[in-house]
């Protein structure tokens, strides 16, 4: 395919001009060389209870090494890696849980890979970051592995075409990134120009660019490419303040390429607003229209609660509301209560927190997620997640 030779050759020239630029910018700011190293360790529990099924027990120890070197002024790299010790009765259960640990959907997908895989544990490492950036006035490139935010909304964000990822999947801050070539141009102090191209573990490649400014208060962006070697994408988003609370939105508009006389396009938008009251309480409302709805046809919550998101697999309704409250107990505790409404499905999930810090850089935390929806191939669905985490960052 054209696209993928372009990618290629696109990729050989940048790999050219980052070491090149690299070994320039050693040879003129040596005095400058910098490498950081931080990360955390994690140990959580998880108790799940499903409806008809006896309760089930995992634990995982987590550790996250993120490794930068600032070479100079104009270049630096970094890598991070994941590795996790997953045991308990999931690993048991469920015979494909393995495979699911161990996917990875990016070109370079033997990244991510299962080194010990037992009857009721295994091991999984996996590099999720890779990347070189070289910087040169308002110009900058990054090529590797790397997270593409574009996305405005706090929950839902079609404008993320690059890396979507789940509500759901908390205990991964860090998100998944894109195996892919980015080249930022920064016009003025309020506006950015953006060109990515990323390809997947099916070779099949997403490019796209975008464009945000400022007006009238308010940062814009604007959109568009070609999603997964077929189908066109348009979008745009914003991000600002009505009367001292924020307003954010994002919309995008797919279509297929192949049979574009013949079909229709689907529409994707989410809205959201926060506002942070005097006694520091933090309060989110957003909402989110699926035009793939559809399409979709889940299965069970189960099912999509484990799946990798994709920009058109963001929620499992045609509408979706979400609402957050965060509120400073104490100090050194803060509590939040996130809630979810899915009326096509008459679904709801809910999703209370707590985190206290020990220290500065030690917390404990316990997390529920609680959902019931009915689902039209699996009918009611009832099932619960309680989690307890210890976590130490350095």
């Amino acid at each position: 395919m054209p696209g993928r030779s372009l990618i290629s050759i696109a990729t050989g020239l940048l790999a050219a001009l980052l070491l090149f630029s690299s070994n320039t910018a050693m040879a003129q700011d040596s005095g400058s060389n910098n490498l950081k190293l931080n990360g955390y360790v994690k140990f959580m529990n998880t108790i799940m209870d499903q409806e008809g099924i006896t309760w089930l027990n995992e634990s995982m120890f987590h550790n996250r090494l993120d490794l930068r070197w600032y070479a100079s002024r104009s270049f630096r790299t970094g890598v991070s890696i994941r590795n996790r010790f997953i045991y308990g009765d999931l690993v048991e259960s469920f015979p494909s849980y393995n495979d699911l640990i161990s996917r990875d959907y990016g070109y370079f997908h033997k990244l991510t890979r299962n080194l010990v895989e037992e009857k009721s544990y295994l091991v999984n490492t996996s590099v999720d970051r890779l990347w070189m950036h070289y910087t040169h006035g308002s110009f900058e490139v990054r090529i590797g592995r790397q997270r593409i935010n574009w996305g405005q909304t706090y929950v839902w964000n079609p404008n993320d075409l690059f890396n979507a990822y789940s509500f759901f999947d908390f205990d991964y801050e860090e998100k998944p990134g894109s195996d892919a070539i980015r080249l930022m141009y920064y016009p003025t102090f309020t506006s950015a120009a953006e060109l990515a191209v990323k390809v997947n573990r099916n070779d099949q490649v997403t490019a796209a660019g975008y464009y945000r400014f400022n007006q009238w208060g308010y940062d814009w962006q604007l959109l568009g490419g070609i999603l997964n070697d077929d189908e066109y994408v348009a979008g745009m988003g914003w991000s600002g303040n009505i009367a001292g609370a924020g307003f954010s939105g994002e919309m995008t508009y797919l279509r297929p390429g192949k049979s574009f006389p013949d079909t229709s396009g689907i529409l994707l938008a989410s809205a959201s607003a926060s506002y942070m009251f005097d006694n520091s309480m933090y309060m989110q409302i957003e909402g989110f229209y699926n035009g793939n709805y559809e399409h979709m046809n889940p299965g069970s919550f189960q099912s999509y609660y484990y799946r990798p998101l994709t920009v058109k697999t963001l929620s499992f309704s045609k509408f979706s509301w979400f609402t957050q409250v965060s509120y400073p107990i104490h100090p050194l505790l803060d509590g939040t209560l996130a809630l979810m409404y899915y009326p096509d499905i008459d679904g709801f999930f809910i999703n209370p927190s707590f985190q206290y810090s020990l220290t500065d850089n030690v917390q404990l935390s316990a997390f529920a997620q609680l959902f019931q929806g009915k689902f039209v191939a699996g009918g009611q669905e009832k099932i619960n997640f309680i989690f307890f985490r210890f976590k130490w960052s350095f």
